[in-house]
């Protein structure tokens, strides 16, 4: 990712030289960083505030409406105001130390700003994006502070005494240069070191203080939501621990599921105010009003797993959304038609964005073959070599040419098709 690259070249993280050892920690996880994220930027545009602490952030009604929902914990305003401290502060403390957020003391009080706004916008976007952009940064740490050679050896050796070896000088080296002086606590943040690098270059990593057994997955870097206690739950003495979790599990998925698909249609509707002044994004020479709808081109009910994904999201007019995406105001149906349509429209705006020389990069091109894979039920579109947008529109074609002769938005063709 270069935005991530070229923004942290800039900065010079060696520990040796801060101290600290809080630049990553135990709650530091891809998800976690990705909503917090999220939450600032949702504090800082509802408030029209530039700075806010810690406290400001997880009391704010937009954070503690999704952390209560999605990781089932309880109200900040009640409860575990020290739990909620960590798990909003170590990852804020992350992006400050990254110099995302700016930071400044003023007596035992920190004040945070942020700096970059735009890497900080990615990260919100995408639990992915976080992913992605924790592997660069634990790299530029380690690199600063003279420790990649060290992981380096153990990713290319991989096995006990590579392992133990690699735990052991990063614990001494946390040690050495910090005011962390506990082998436990190193061994706890050493995890969140080593796992998202070992997910990324799909090596062994760390597993309860040993070497795992298996390939690092995208699973064991999620928050552990199991180090939550019982009573800080809720959980009623009359029901098993295992009918609980099932049933917290089922209420966890629909809240995420409920965030991210919000979070997203946000993220588009703003993309789509700042970049074309909030038309519609399929060009209709009869609809001059704003688009104030965002509709799924691949319905959420049949395809959840995309559900959330920008690129199948476009924004619409109240005409275009309620009677030809679904005619006759019955969103339960969406029109073939005009489906085909709205992919064209999209094709052209990704293009657009991701060709730009001058446009921050707000799409995917990946995201989008997997969205038009997954709607379109095949996988003839995982070949396409990457910005190849006339072979993406030729295999769009192929999956609509039975109906493209009778298509009754064949006139809306000529204003949405991407060419060269």
């Amino acid at each position: 990712m270069e935005i991530y690259e070229k923004f942290l070249n800039q900065y010079d993280f060696d520990i040796r030289k801060s101290g600290d050892a809080r630049w990553i920690d135990q709650k530091c996880t891809y998800d976690v960083v990705s909503i917090i994220a999220d939450c600032i930027n949702e504090y800082v545009e509802t408030m029209h505030v530039d700075e806010f602490t810690v406290s400001d952030i997880w009391h704010s009604d937009y954070a503690r409406e999704n952390v209560i929902a999605i990781f089932s914990k309880p109200d900040p305003e009640l409860k575990a105001g020290n739990e909620y401290d960590k798990y909003f502060g170590q990852p804020i403390k992350l992006l400050g130390y990254s110099k995302i957020l700016n930071v400044r003391k003023e007596k035992n009080r920190y004040y945070y700003s942020i700096n970059n706004k735009d890497v900080l916008n990615k990260i919100a976007l995408r639990p992915m994006n976080a992913l992605n952009f924790l592997y660069y940064y634990i790299c530029k740490v380690l690199n600063d502070s003279g420790l990649m050679v060290t992981f380096e050896e153990f990713f290319r050796i991989q096995d006990k005494d590579s392992y133990k070896d690699v735990r052991d000088r990063f614990i001494q080296f946390t040690i050495n240069h910090t005011k962390i002086n506990g082998e436990t606590e190193c061994g706890r943040i050493f995890t969140k070191v080593i796992n998202p690098l070992a997910f990324k270059l799909r090596k062994l990593g760390t597993e309860k203080g040993r070497i795992s057994k298996y390939v690092i997955t995208l699973n064991d870097l999620q928050y552990n939501r199991s180090n939550w206690r019982d009573e800080l739950s809720g959980k009623e003495k009359s029901i098993t621990r295992s009918e609980f979790e099932l049933t917290t599990s089922q209420l966890q998925a629909r809240a995420l599921a409920n965030y991210t698909v919000n979070k997203a249609k946000k993220a588009v509707r703003k993309f789509n105010d700042a970049m074309f002044d909030g038309k519609s994004e399929v060009s209709q020479p009869t609809e001059i009003v704003n688009a104030t709808q965002v509709h799924h081109i691949f319905a959420q009910s049949e395809f959840p797993d995309i559900a959330d994904y920008v690129e199948n999201l476009i924004m619409l007019t109240p005409n275009q959304h309620f009677s030809m995406a679904h005619p006759n105001n019955n969103t339960q149906y969406i029109d073939k038609d005009f489906q085909y349509i709205c992919l064209l429209a999209k094709s052209t705006k990704i293009h657009m964005n991701l060709t730009s020389t001058n446009e921050e990069k707000f799409y995917d091109f990946d995201d989008y073959k997997y969205v038009l894979n997954t709607g379109l039920n095949t996988d003839e579109f995982s070949s396409i070599s990457n910005l190849d947008f006339a072979s993406i529109v030729n295999k769009i074609d192929y999956f609509y040419e039975v109906t493209l002769e009778t298509n009754k938005y064949c006139d809306l063709v000529q204003y949405n098709r991407f060419s060269i």
